[in-house]
């Protein structure tokens, strides 16, 4: 893991291979904020000028590489332009920072002197320092920086950034770990070492226990795989605290479609299913490292949905936690299953409120795209979502229960139906979302979170390197943060 650091005084006296800086879009060339006086005193008050002749005009997300003139501690400058003064936020920050940090890739130490929060600045530059190492084994190409300064960060506010940072980074290994390396049984025990890590307690039910108490979702879909299943939780309880939040998790380590057989082409990214599960655990870690004031409970079931003898079928009748039976229509809609059992166990302890993190249905992707999450609930909670996942930049849409997609769930056999009769795709993502609401009382403020599509970035952009995204760790411990305050 990158260190990260504070910073304090003239950037020009950075002793660092880059020196990043931020500037602000002008008409015909890039505004230097006055912080930067000495450093374009180093370019003989030309640097807006040779950043122009290069094309930059400090539009948000730009970035010119410069040799930096002998005056300047530093081999290089990096100018990264963050838009327009009167509009800069902390998401432009968070942005520019790991735009220019993924660029410098290959080189040991950075520091970046922005204008604005530096708190932002310093959560970017560690988002964008992750590199998933894999299995190459040549190396996989250039390390990332060993140390980032941040020019004005305080050092509780880059400790808060290298926590977010660890978490995040904590999911991306998971999602990004292969399946055959992160099966259930072994999921769980990673989920365990990282929690005792982190000082939290541990309970871990097996396929036994799973079926002496009763989560019928859990141990049919996990049925057909010689890993068998579990279903973790983990407890944060720190002393005085007095709201008490649920954080629920689907943890498919992969998903085949079982006998609803999903096509070939694109099923390799099927080990991204529990990127929920591993979203809830890493915001539960960085609860307890940033000693947050609210109790946390975190449940994840983990399962993997293959074809076997022993798999669950299109037809069969399951009898959840709570004591409700489900009719399957279709075993690809797995992950409703689990965190049906998941749920249910967590709405036991009467929680404040409750989030469940998914990567549930393609529908999701289909309406939102690859970037906004799907938000379904008690529309206090949706909004709450909402409006937090603006200030992190992880977006979230609130979606609608119709009463016609409610009616469509209905099942002639069981107290519900898996998904639509007919296997109707009217409001996919909504169906699933009607189902949870089944296994969450009324009375309890809730909220489903489905990141199918922000669960992985095609390609890489700001902060976010191409693959695991890390969704909605930081937008999770925000929540907790607003809990507690």
């Amino acid at each position: 893991m990158t260190d990260l650091l504070s910073a304090s005084g003239d950037a020009a006296n950075a002793d660092v291979e880059v020196l990043v800086v931020g500037v602000f879009s002008g008409e015909d060339a890039p505004v230097l904020p006055e912080s930067l006086s000495g450093v374009d005193a180093e370019f003989d008050g030309r640097l807006a000028a040779q950043l122009a002749a290069l094309g930059n005009t400090g539009a948000a997300g730009s970035l010119t590489r410069l040799p930096a003139p002998e005056g300047l501690h530093a081999g290089l400058v990096y100018a990264v332009g963050l838009g327009d003064a009167d509009d800069l936020d902390d998401e432009t920050l968070r942005r520019a920072a790991g735009t220019a940090v993924r660029a410098a890739f290959g080189k040991a130490t950075v520091a970046i002197a922005f204008e604005g929060d530096p708190e932002a600045t310093a959560t970017g530059a560690v988002l964008g320092a992750y590199k998933y190492e894999g299995f190459k084994t040549d190396g996989g190409g250039d390390a990332a920086p060993e140390s980032i300064a941040v020019y004005g960060a305080s050092e509780a506010a880059a400790a808060r950034a290298r926590v977010l940072g660890e978490s995040v980074a904590l999911v991306k290994d998971w999602v990004s770990s292969p399946a055959n390396l992160l099966r259930p049984p072994t999921f769980a025990v990673e989920i365990e070492q990282a929690a005792v890590a982190a000082g939290l307690e541990v309970e871990i039910l097996d396929a036994e226990a799973l079926s002496a108490g009763g989560y019928g979702g859990v141990l049919a879909v996990g049925g057909g795989s010689a890993a068998e299943p579990r279903l973790v939780r983990l407890s944060y309880r720190p002393e005085g605290a007095r709201k008490h939040i649920a954080l629920v998790g689907k943890g498919i380590t992969f998903d085949s479609g079982g006998y609803s057989i999903k096509p070939a082409a694109g099923m390799w990214e099927m080990k991204y299913d529990m990127a929920g599960a591993a979203a809830v655990v890493g915001a539960t870690v960085a609860a307890a490292k940033l000693g947050l004031n609210v109790n946390v409970t975190c449940t994840v079931a983990l399962a993997e949905n293959l074809v076997s003898g022993s798999a669950y079928r299109p037809s069969d009748v399951l009898t959840i936690r709570n004591g409700m039976t489900v009719e399957v229509l279709n075993t690809d809609a797995e992950g409703r299953l689990v965190l049906a059992d998941a749920l249910s166990r967590a709405v036991e302890d009467e929680p404040d409120a409750v989030y469940d993190v998914a990567t549930l249905t393609g529908g999701q992707l289909i309406a939102l795209g690859r970037r906004t999450m799907g938000l379904m609930g008690t529309d206090s909670e949706t909004e709450r979502v909402r409006r937090i996942g603006e200030e992190t930049g992880e977006h979230g849409w609130p979606m609608p229960f119709p009463d016609d997609i409610v009616k469509l769930m209905e099942s002639s056999i069981a107290d519900v139906s898996q998904c639509a009769a007919g296997l109707k795709r009217d409001g996919h993502m909504i169906q699933g979302g009607i189902f949870l609401s089944k296994f969450v009382p009324e009375e309890i403020p809730w909220a489903h979170l489905d990141i199918a599509g922000p669960a992985d970035s095609d390609s890489a952009h700001g902060y976010t390197a191409k693959g695991a995204t890390g969704v909605p760790v930081r937008t999770l411990v925000a929540l907790l943060e607003e809990h507690a305050a």
